[in-house]
């Protein structure tokens, strides 16, 4: 998206986790998630799943950006989201979905997801098709419309993570 849809949110920060994801092929691991307890229990034992706990806790809300496989999101982060729980209580989250059709169904289920995570979903998204804002399907070139989208998104993850701020806090 260009800047400007950010730089009108000054309490929005970019980052992208990327980094502090666990690196290990998860098709090469025994299950799902290398922690001996469930993410319930807040209780980790591995430096990766800490270090992504204490990035996610200090956030007040999300905007995900996710493709559509099969109409569903992406293995990667699901498994992301799936490493913790508590640490997603009490926020809010936004959604960015593309595909052939935007996305859509993928944003679908993230939104099933949240719920389970009690994370308060806003209405707002932004939904990208291949066809229509991806250069040969590969080099992204948003339509212009697309911008007051993000702008909705961010203004209403922004307000939903203030508002949502005091149960955070109990």
């Amino acid at each position: 998206m260009p800047a400007p849809a950010t730089s009108d949110h000054p309490d929005f920060t970019q980052e992208l986790p990327r980094k502090l994801l666990p690196t290990r092929p998860i098709a090469s691991r025994s299950r799902w998630r290398d922690e001996p307890l469930s993410a319930t229990f807040g209780q980790y034992s591995n430096d990766h799943t800490k270090a992504w706990s204490a990035k996610i806790a200090s956030f007040d809300a999300f905007v995900f950006v996710t493709p559509e496989y099969n109409h569903a999101t992406s293995g990667a982060l699901k498994n992301a989201i799936d490493y913790l729980y508590k640490e997603w209580n009490n926020k809010a989250a936004g959604f960015v979905g593309y595909d052939g059709a935007g996305g859509t169904r993928a944003v679908e289920h993230l939104r099933l997801v949240m719920g389970e995570l009690m994370v308060a979903d806003v209405r707002a998204q932004v939904a990208l098709p291949l066809y229509t804002d991806f250069e040969n399907f590969s080099v992204f070139t948003p339509a212009p419309h697309h911008e007051k989208s993000v702008h909705d998104v961010l203004d209403q993850v922004i307000a939903w993570g203030g508002a949502l701020k005091p149960l955070r806090e109990q």
